[in-house]
């Protein structure tokens, strides 16, 4: 496999638990909102799109694919070539820092006066990317620094919004969303 395959599957590997809480969270999410309906100012402060059993199920549907991909690993890897990373605690930190990105970004989008679902191109994007990495950059310094070598980050960042509008586009066009992006 070329360098350059080789660094996007990495990087497409080591994301892949951060890549799939927020399209979990829409799928299984609902119930009470975890700003419980509160505002702050005239806005609420996440809105009801950011719910406690969304993130709760999110998360673990990330922690659950990460525990999978450990056990695949050896298969992957082997075969290929690939050097594949083993998720030790980034198992967690990566599904939980990607929801707590999310939410931050919502944070941010309702202090902002903006509507539930309004664009913010690159944030939109990334947002979830910058909590996931931070999160496990802080509580899993040695692993992220061995992962994240710059050009698996750059990968990360070339790949993620192309996989982020393609999944948007895919989830309104099945129903799960009011916009496609």
């Amino acid at each position: 496999m070329g360098r350059f395959l080789s660094t996007v599957a990495r990087a497409f590997w080591a994301m892949l638990p951060a890549y799939v809480p927020n399209n979990a969270a829409v799928l299984l999410g609902g119930d009470r909102p975890i700003d419980g309906g509160r505002t702050w100012g005239s806005n609420r402060v996440l809105g009801d799109g950011k719910t406690w059993r969304g993130t709760l199920l999110g998360t673990a549907c990330g922690l659950v694919l990460a525990l999978l991909l450990n056990r695949l690993r050896t298969y992957v890897g082997a075969p290929t070539g690939l050097s594949v990373p083993r998720f030790g605690r980034s198992a967690l930190t990566l599904p939980l820092g990607a929801m707590g990105g999310d939410m931050a970004a919502s944070f941010y989008k309702r202090r902002s006066g903006r509507d539930r679902g309004a664009p913010v191109p690159g944030l939109d994007q990334l947002d979830f990317v910058l909590g996931a990495l931070s999160l496990t950059a802080l509580l899993s310094p040695k692993w992220f620094r061995r992962v994240f070598r710059l050009p698996v980050l750059l990968a990360v960042l070339v790949l993620t919004p192309l996989l982020h509008v393609g999944t948007n586009v895919l989830a309104y066009l099945f129903g799960l969303k009011d916009e496609p992006y």
